[in-house]
């Protein structure tokens, strides 16, 4: 390195605030601003759509130059905090967002003020995060012996769990030697209804999204057993390797609960892996009310959900939880001479918490997990979850009363599906007419429903996942979707 580099220029500043105390009046306008938006959460549409100038604005080049703290937060003010998903709003049923909660805000400023990297060594926040994971073995029924990790979602959680399950059954060290050809096929079975992010899993592992057996539902969407057992007997007599079955709380079409317990039983008598795809369902099992419903779940070897969705902590925020830390642990660890192991300072505090899944810089995403909990305590969590799911019991009965409605499936927890019919129109008239009942409710900033297929029929589909929302939002929505149907209904038989 030539001399000039080291010596010229001189030390710059750094990038903390030249002036604190107007960057602290700054600072708490901005938190006004954050707390009058989580205020006003139940008001004014429940989307709104990005307009062109602001799509323009939030397109223009990387700034060479520093624009300001004061730059910086009118632009954000003005582009980007009036323009959500939407999903703070209580009638904003589309796919399963949580709402969030104010204290949210409050945990995730500590965190950035912190700026912990939870990858490793021995500092308070980690504390932080193995108590989280303690109070998931407990309220899951899992041994103190289990491991587990807050991570960013369901998705990430899945593809942990499955790496720690095709360790422990592969038979052979697939981490040193990869998916070999010359041993038996890995399979694993899900049922039809499953969510697509075990799919990604078994792609992104190398196991090929062919090995995931899609496995037949019965009538009320939940896995067949019967089939399950068949699948798992015909792979067997064609010499592929069984190794795991997913089982679903709450499946992302209708909510349905696989039998879980069932799954377990041929789970042991076929000595696979019993992973529990329990993005928002596994929540509803905290409930004293509903908790027989999800009966087996505690009997899982790895159980992955989210806190971002059905407890309301803010985005993002997941959980994976295994039984076995061994294999937990040996599907990731690797500790090369830079990250060595130390009995005591700054690099103790073993083992770290990358010996458990792929990241080595991870954020503080625990905290805002434990503050909620703390906050508002899980059994006040788990009666805001048994309201969502009397929300959809009493839309679903809105919907079997009224003669322009039709439900698809009787509804199993907190999903209702259902369209609005007209006699007249023939199959795909009718798909097009409810998709359009679902754009325009949303681009009125009415209610945000989503679109789904069930028996190949596209259903209006209303997840309740919001602390926020009332009975009266079910009688909002319903009046709204007869109103857009007869609107459209009548225009198209006339056309």
């Amino acid at each position: 390195m030539d001399d000039n580099e080291l010596t010229e220029p001189p030390e710059r500043p750094s990038l903390d605030p030249e002036d604190w105390p107007a960057f602290r009046a700054r600072a708490h306008r901005m938190l006004d601003a954050a707390l009058d938006h989580a205020q006003g959460a139940s008001q004014g549409p429940v989307w709104t759509a990005v307009p062109a100038a602001v799509k323009a604005a939030l397109a223009s080049p990387v700034p060479m130059e520093a624009e300001g703290t004061d730059r910086a937060c009118a632009d954000l003010l003005a582009q980007v905090l009036p323009y959500g998903t939407g999903n703070t709003h209580p009638r904003f049923f589309g796919w399963v967002h949580g709402a969030g909660a104010p204290g949210g805000i409050i945990a995730e400023a500590m965190a950035a003020a912190m700026n912990s990297n939870l990858g490793g060594r021995d500092h308070g926040a980690n504390y932080v995060e193995h108590q989280v994971i303690d109070w998931v073995k407990k309220l899951f029924g899992f041994p103190d012996s289990a491991s587990g990790l807050v991570v960013s979602g369901t998705s990430m959680a899945t593809i942990i769990a499955l790496s720690a399950a095709r360790y422990a059954k592969a038979g052979y060290d697939v981490r040193r030697d990869g998916i070999r050809s010359d041993r038996a096929r890995l399979v694993g079975y899900a049922s039809s209804e499953a969510h697509s992010c075990i799919a990604r899993a078994f792609d992104m592992l190398g196991l090929g999204m062919d090995a995931l057996r899609k496995v037949p539902v019965d009538s009320h969407f939940r896995m067949n057993m019967a089939a399950l057992k068949a699948a798992i007997a015909e792979d067997l007599a064609a010499g592929l390797q069984p190794f795991v079955v997913i089982g679903s709380p709450a499946t992302v079409n209708t909510g349905a609960i696989d039998d879980l317990d069932a799954i377990a039983d041929i789970c042991h008598a076929n000595d696979l892996w019993f992973h529990v795809d329990g993005a928002f369902g596994a929540v509803a099992a905290l409930s004293e009310k509903l908790k027989a419903r999800f009966r087996g779940i505690e009997r899982a070897d790895s159980l992955a959900l989210d806190f971002h969705k059905w407890m309301h902590v803010p985005y993002d925020a997941g959980f994976v939880l295994v039984r076995s830390e061994d294999a937990h642990r040996n599907a990731f660890s690797l500790r090369p001479e830079y990250l060595t192991a130390q009995p005591r300072g700054l690099a103790a505090g073993n083992p770290w918490f990358c010996e458990y899944g792929p990241e080595l810089s991870r954020g503080f995403r625990a905290l805002k997990v434990w503050f909620h909990i703390k906050e508002h305590g899980i059994r006040r969590i788990a009666e805001k979850v048994e309201d969502n799911c009397r929300q959809a019991a009493y839309l679903g009965d809105l919907v079997s009363r009224h003669p322009d409605l039709e439900l698809a499936v009787p509804v199993s927890l907190n999903i209702c599906c259902f369209r609005f019919v007209a006699p007249d129109l023939p199959g795909p008239a009718l798909d097009r007419l409810n998709a359009d009942i679902v754009m325009d409710l949303q681009e009125g900033g009415i209610a945000a429903p989503s679109t789904t297929k069930i028996a190949g029929q596209l259903m209006i589909r209303v997840n309740i996942t919001n602390h926020r929302t009332r009975l009266a939002d079910m009688d909002i929505l319903v009046d709204e979707v007869v109103r857009l149907g007869r609107v459209y209904g009548g225009w198209i038989v006339t056309r």
